[in-house]
C-alpha cells in the first residue's frame, strides 16, 4: 500500500523530470560578428515559430554586401537559399565556403562561413519567408536580419562576454539549490503532516470501542 508520502514525493521527483521543455526552446540570439582569420564563423539567424503545431512552408535567403565606400553603391549578392527542404549554395566568392547550420524545425536558419578572409567582411542579410497551411487561408510572415561582419587577425577576448557567462552559471547553480531547498521543505511538511494525521488516528483506535458509543457526559454542578 503507498503511503500519501511516498504519493507526494513520487509526484516531486516526477515533476522535476517531467518539467523540463518537450521540445527544443527558442531563444532569439543577436549573431557574432568579430570572426577570426582562417577560422569558421556561424552567422546567426533565428526566426522563432510561436506554435509550432501549425504546418508551414520556409524559404530562406542569404544576402552579402562587401563594405561600402565613399561614393559608391552596395553590391547585393545572393550567396545561399533554403528551398524546398534542402539548402542551396549559389555562385560566386562563397561558393564552397558555406555550410548549413540551422536546426530541424528552420526556427534556427544559421549558416557557417568556413576558412574565413578578409575579403569576407561586409554586410550579410538574412531574409526568411514563412507560409502558414491553415484550412481556409494561408497568411505569410516575413523577418529580415542584418549582421555587419569583422575579420581579425587574432581572437580578442570580451570581458563582457566572459562576465556573462559567468554570471549565467552562477544564477544557474543558485536556482538548482533553491529548487532543492525547496523540494526538501516540502518533503518534511508533508511528512510531518503525515505523521500527525497518523498519530491522531493510532489515537483514536486505542481507545474502547465502548467510550467511541457513548462518550462521557459534561459534569455540571
Amino acid at each position: 500500500m503507498v503511503t500519501p508520502t511516498g504519493v507526494h514525493l513520487q509526484t516531486l521527483v516526477l515533476f522535476c523530470f517531467v518539467v523540463h521543455p518537450s521540445r527544443p526552446v527558442c531563444v532569439d540570439i543577436p549573431s557574432e560578428t568579430d570572426a577570426v582569420l582562417g577560422k569558421s564563423m556561424k552567422l546567426t539567424c533565428i526566426s522563432c515559430i510561436k506554435r509550432d503545431e501549425i504546418k508551414s512552408k520556409t524559404h530562406v535567403d542569404w544576402y552579402y554586401m562587401p563594405n561600402k565606400e565613399k561614393d559608391t553603391a552596395s553590391n547585393k549578392t545572393h550567396i545561399y537559399k533554403y528551398d524546398v527542404d534542402s539548402p542551396v549554395e549559389s555562385d560566386g566568392p562563397f561558393k564552397g565556403r558555406l555550410a548549413w547550420n540551422g536546426s530541424q524545425d528552420l526556427q534556427d536558419v544559421s549558416i557557417r562561413i568556413i576558412n574565413v578572409t578578409y575579403n569576407d567582411g561586409g554586410i550579410y542579410e538574412c531574409i526568411v519567408y514563412r507560409q502558414f497551411e491553415f484550412d481556409s487561408f494561408k497568411p505569410s510572415v516575413s523577418l529580415t536580419k542584418k549582421i555587419k561582419l569583422t575579420v581579425k587577425a587574432k581572437a580578442t577576448g570580451d570581458a563582457a562576454a566572459l562576465y556573462s557567462e559567468i554570471m549565467m552559471y552562477v544564477l544557474l547553480v543558485c536556482l538548482t539549490f533553491w529548487l532543492l531547498v525547496e523540494m526538501v521543505y516540502c518533503y518534511r511538511k508533508i511528512s510531518k503532516s503525515d505523521e500527525q494525521a497518523l498519530d491522531t488516528a493510532t489515537n483514536y483506535l486505542a481507545i474502547p470501542s465502548e467510550q467511541k458509543d457513548n462518550p462521557a457526559a459534561p459534569v455540571t454542578e
